[in-house]
């Protein structure tokens, strides 16, 4: 029985005749078989390489280099042929020493400076920095060093397309673009679920493997029928804990605080409870507001963290003074704060899988969710922040949650 797609055979046969570049990116849809492709090429193409020289392995996180890539790899090749320590951040592919980094951010690039290397794995390729993905090619200095890249299509706009995908007729490049419907081994009923699943700017990129630019409604299934999203009530046994997002209000913004439960075995978000608060108060009031948010809160939910907006750190030290001084039990912090693109493609994600709901008080959060739109003016993608809509609303909720993205 045949264990490869056409799609794949073909990027085997040019590895076979020695038709691949300094720079490989696969490109295309989720679930088309392009991450197990390029994994089993990046395993040959090492086992043939140099045995003492040096290669890197790369994804925004360590944790998504690990979920995505690494027990995918170690289930290939076998555990004899690859080991690794990810709290070293180095492991053994056939004998050659594999470092590991994350990409997550600008300053991620100061990570690999000094590194000379024959080889790069790089996952979800539009998910990096820039200077990262400059940095790491200047490293690929050895002879023949090669570059293995996977990724879902972005904007047009984004740094990888316009400088170097859509320069491929001038770089040594190969670019190969993936469709859902290479991989004939999926179920037609896995797949016909799979389409519904995305909307939107999703469907463009992730189903039709398009890179597309983002406009319009952000939500749209949720604008078009938020009561399918609603809940009157929700028994607080059913939640696990809860967390309190703050986003606190500057110049013509509102201050925000929303509650956000997680279900036993993390399958589900419940929005439980919001405080908008659209007008000049002092940072006492603002203190006593958060005192008594949080107090009823945790008479009904097991709530111990509130993630708060890191730009107001004058703010966030008057929260955790008085909630020391009023013995609320607590902890105040620092809000992850990622790209707003990536909160927002969670977001999406949970609402498509239906692992994503509000009790139906939440209302100035039910109604940011439906007006929330791209920003047509930008290039690439971002939402419009013009006081027009409720941001502030969106950017509580999105911090109460964003920590517990991957254990999703």
């Amino acid at each position: 029985m045949n264990t490869y797609t056409e799609k794949q055979l073909e990027l085997m046969k040019k590895w076979q005749e020695g038709e691949l570049k300094r720079i490989n990116i696969l490109s295309g849809s989720v679930r088309s078989g392009k991450t197990w492709i390029s994994l089993v090429l990046w395993a040959f193409w090492v086992a043939s390489a140099p045995l003492k020289s040096s290669y890197l392995m790369s994804s925004k996180t360590l944790s998504s280099l690990e979920r995505n890539v690494l027990s995918l790899l170690g289930q290939l090749v076998g555990k004899d042929n690859f080991t690794y320590s990810l709290s070293k951040k180095e492991g053994k592919l056939f004998g050659r020493k594999i470092y590991f980094e994350g990409a997550n951010d600008a300053r991620a690039e100061s990570k690999i400076r000094g590194m000379t290397l024959m080889g790069a794995y790089c996952d979800e390729l539009t998910l990096f920095s820039e200077s990262f993905f400059t940095m790491l090619l200047s490293r690929l200095s050895e002879k023949g060093a090669k570059l293995f890249a996977t990724t879902n299509p972005d904007s047009p706009y984004h740094w990888l397309k316009k400088k170097y995908i859509d320069r491929t007729s001038e770089l040594d490049m190969l670019v190969e673009s993936f469709l859902l419907t290479d991989n004939t081994f999926l179920d037609k009923s896995y797949v016909d679920s799979l389409k519904k699943e995305y909307t939107g700017i999703y469907y463009d990129r992730f189903i039709l493997g398009r890179w597309k630019a983002a406009e319009g409604i952000i939500y749209q299934s949720f604008a078009n029928n938020p009561e399918e999203y609603l809940l009157d009530e929700i028994d607080p046994q059913e939640i696990a804990f809860a967390t309190i997002g703050v986003d606190f209000g500057c110049n013509k913004s509102a201050h925000a605080f929303v509650l956000s439960g997680f279900t036993h075995n993390m399958d589900k978000i419940v929005i439980l409870d919001e405080l908008y608060i659209n007008e000049q108060i002092s940072p006492k009031r603002l203190e006593d507001l958060f005192i008594d948010f949080t107090v009823k809160s945790k008479s009904k939910f097991r709530v111990y963290d509130a993630y708060c907006d890191n730009a107001e750190t004058t703010l966030i030290n008057g929260l955790k003074n008085a909630v020391w001084e009023k013995g609320v039990a607590i902890d105040i912090r620092n809000a992850c704060k990622n790209p707003i693109t990536q909160r927002i493609r969670f977001v999406s994600s949970m609402m498509s899988h239906g692992r994503f709901f509000l009790l139906k008080k939440c209302t100035h959060l039910i109604e940011a969710l439906s007006s929330a739109v791209w920003d047509s003016s930008q290039p690439n993608d971002h939402r419009l922040d013009n006081g027009s809509i409720n941001v502030d609303s969106l950017d509580a909720m999105e911090y109460s949650i964003e920590q517990y993205f991957d254990d999703m």
